[in-house]
């Protein structure tokens, strides 16, 4: 029978530590620049101006259809040789994220955007507000507040992808657990221990998503799919 003998992972725990704090950095990092970049995407797909409804539909089809690990790749080895600037594990992986989630966001953005009535735009311009301001003042405020779970959902997923980062030799949680099982020869329970972290993190926020969701149900607003 296996001896379990979880005292070297408790011994080196800085180290899934470290990990986790690097594996929530991309993630922030993903979630900063993709929320606003995935309104600008939605915004331009929605325009009747071509110029700016078709690159931003190209580019949220393309990250929404290549596989995460490809487009990792693509950032860390391809990006470097065509600008001729190095590119760090962290600004490659948090680089991919960002544009990633931005087009998964983009999609959330534009179905919220549409989910309103479309009287409310009617009603914003009677009383003379222009389209921006209808968008600032009457819109957005509620297509937003439709769209929180889905977004809670996106954040969830985007920390479950970025695993993929230790393949670029990033220190997140999955890298650190990897030297830590070579270093101890104790893989079993180092992965396990990772697993129960990933758990923890994970579990915490859809229970957070689930009861937010409620109480938007509650308030009589829908949630966006």
């Amino acid at each position: 029978m296996y001896h379990w003998d979880f005292w070297p992972v408790i011994a080196n725990a800085d180290l899934l530590f470290r990990g986790l704090l690097n594996t929530l950095a991309v993630t922030g990092t993903a979630l900063a620049f993709g929320v606003p970049l995935g309104l600008a995407l939605a915004l331009s797909r929605l325009s009747g101006r071509r110029w700016l409804s078709w690159p931003a539909g190209f580019v949220i089809e393309v990250f929404r259809t290549t596989p995460p690990l490809v487009q990792l790749f693509w950032f860390f080895f391809a990006l470097p040789l065509l600008i001729h600037v190095e590119m760090t594990p962290f600004v490659a992986s948090a680089l991919t994220f960002s544009i990633q989630s931005a087009a998964f966001f983009a999609e959330v953005f534009r179905a919220g955007i549409v989910s309103v009535e479309r009287g409310q735009w009617e009603a914003a311009r009677a009383v003379g507000m222009t389209g921006r301001q209808s968008l600032h003042r009457i819109i957005l405020p509620q297509a937003v507040k439709r769209m929180i779970p889905a977004f809670m959902e996106r954040a969830i997923e985007l920390m479950k992808t970025t695993t993929l980062v230790a393949t670029v030799s990033y220190a997140d949680l999955l890298y650190q657990a990897n030297e830590l099982a070579q270093k101890t020869f104790r893989p079993l329970e180092v992965f396990t221990v990772a697993a129960l972290i990933y758990f923890v993190f994970i579990t915490m926020v859809s229970v957070f998503a689930r009861r937010l969701e409620r109480r938007l149900a509650v308030s009589g607003d829908s949630t966006v799919q």
